[in-house]
């Protein structure tokens, strides 16, 4: 019955062994790859960075292009404005007396030959702030994206650490278990092999007792 008992403390130590290496494994294997996650992580918001960093740089780099580009055209509109009204002055001051032309006609002739560079000018400063304000919007939403993938990255990192946490505190302790069922399994194995050999030692001393009682009794 003892042997019994022994024999099936045995199976159940093995079973236990065997399942306490395999959940080691696994916690191991999850482990690395949450510390791979991590610094995949880690690479790509190093990337994104780079990227923001040099988006931003184009991006000052166009609205002062830009800013630039008005300021220069706001100049020469002046300049064309205030040259086609001395221009315009002069014109009629020197006009000689005459009938008057139809209506709308003169004003439309002294101003003609302005009308349409001043447009041009004016259209090119309104395209230029269009795009100005254009490039503002996009590096804000681009900021804004990659502020959200930083935070949404850190707290990704917190999780995935905490539970690599969890698991290296979860696997040191089943490698204590571990520990534990393997010397158990061997006082098993111990106390099996004495016991084989007490029943090895009782065998043959019941051969013998067994062998002289037949030849006391012939």
């Amino acid at each position: 019955l003892q042997t019994e008992k022994q024999e099936r403390d045995q199976q159940d130590l093995t079973a236990k062994v065997e399942d306490l290496s395999m959940t080691i494994k696994e916690l191991a294997e999850a482990i690395d790859s949450l510390k791979t996650q991590i610094a995949e992580m880690q690479v790509q918001l190093k990337r994104a960075g780079e990227d923001r960093e040099k988006e931003n740089k184009e991006f000052q780099g166009t609205v002062s292009d830009q800013r630039e580009t008005q300021v220069l055209l706001k100049k020469a509109l002046v300049v064309l404005q205030d040259f086609y009204n001395k221009k315009l002055f002069l014109q009629v001051r020197q006009e000689p007396a005459g009938p008057p032309p139809p209506a709308g006609f003169e004003g439309y002739k002294k101003n003609a030959g302005s009308s349409g560079v001043v447009s041009l000018l004016e259209q090119i400063i309104a395209d230029s702030k269009a795009m100005e304000a254009d490039a503002i919007r996009s590096e804000e939403d681009a900021q804004k994206a990659y502020e959200d993938l930083v935070k949404e990255s850190n707290a990704s990192v917190e999780a995935k650490s905490k539970d690599i946490i969890n698991k290296s505190e979860e696997k040191a302790k089943k490698e204590g278990d571990l520990i534990e069922a393997k010397e158990a399994k061997e006082g098993v194995l111990l106390e099996l092999e004495q016991l084989s050999n007490f029943n090895a030692e009782l065998h043959k001393s019941c051969d013998f007792v067994l062998k002289n009682f037949d030849l006391r009794q012939t």
